[in-house]
């Protein structure tokens, strides 16, 4: 990807081609949309939007960062959302946007960064913890109240939703595994996983085919979830295998680092 330049997106129209973007990607209404005032606001805070261009200055990814705090009053950044146009999705514009993210994080002295995802998105599961080396000790239910994902739209029809479980994201901006993940070299191989947890290979279809069946599967990992991580085990790594993607768990004395 050597046409892309990330670069941090600062003015009226840049700013405003990230929330058309959103549009495209998510498929939200325009109420779970972030709108410009969030961005512009949010920066003055300090934090920021990177985006992806490409030579003809067209925007077609961004990542948006939060400064955040924590109960120890540690300042680390909170990764609100990311978004990377339809046409220029699996060709590492993400990857880009997120280790841009991880230089200019640690250029203004945050080690880490935190974000959510859907656990029954293989996908996402597959780049947050074997390509970026995210790890996961926490399970939000419901996380942002009822989810209508693009594959529950229809038009002029009544939408059942979905609760919006999520994963916690951990990027530990200075680990063994994510320094050498953002250097290009061979992570540290893991040892045997302590538990799988399995998900659906096609969780769109099944959200769009059988609804009922969708909820049970979402039901049993978050419950198979809730039960790890309660026993201190912790999230590392994805089996993406096609027949049956799984999380692979750890226990804690088998991760130092993470």
């Amino acid at each position: 990807m050597d046409d892309i330049v990330v670069r941090e997106c600062v003015t009226i129209d840049e700013l405003d081609n990230c929330v058309r973007l959103q549009r495209d990607v998510f498929g939200l209404p325009d109420l779970e949309i972030s709108p410009r005032r969030h961005l512009i606001v949010s920066r003055q805070a300090g934090g920021w939007t990177l985006g992806a261009f490409i030579d003809s200055g067209e925007l077609v990814g961004f990542v948006h960062h939060l400064a955040a705090i924590d109960e120890a009053r540690n300042i680390f950044g909170y990764s609100h959302m990311m978004a990377v146009s339809k046409e220029h999705q699996n060709r590492g514009v993400g990857a880009r946007l997120k280790w841009s993210q991880r230089e200019r994080a640690l250029s203004v002295g945050q080690v880490l960064i935190r974000w959510t995802w859907d656990p029954m998105q293989a996908r996402n599961a597959h780049f947050n913890l074997n390509r970026l080396g995210v790890t996961v000790r926490e399970y939000a239910q419901n996380f942002y109240g009822t989810d209508y994902p693009q594959e529950l739209q229809r038009e002029n029809a009544p939408v059942p939703g979905i609760d919006s479980d999520r994963l916690f994201a951990r990027w530990a901006l200075r680990s063994h595994r994510v320094n050498a993940l953002g250097n290009g070299e061979v992570a540290p191989e893991l040892p045997q996983p302590d538990c799988e947890i399995p998900v659906p290979s096609d969780w769109a279809t099944l959200l769009t085919h059988d609804r009922e069946a969708a909820r049970r599967e979402q039901l049993r990992v978050r419950t198979r979830f809730q039960e790890a991580l309660a026993a201190g085990l912790i999230c590392a790594a994805f089996d993406r295998k096609a027949a049956l993607p799984k999380y692979l768990l750890y226990r804690k004395e088998a991760l130092p680092s993470a």
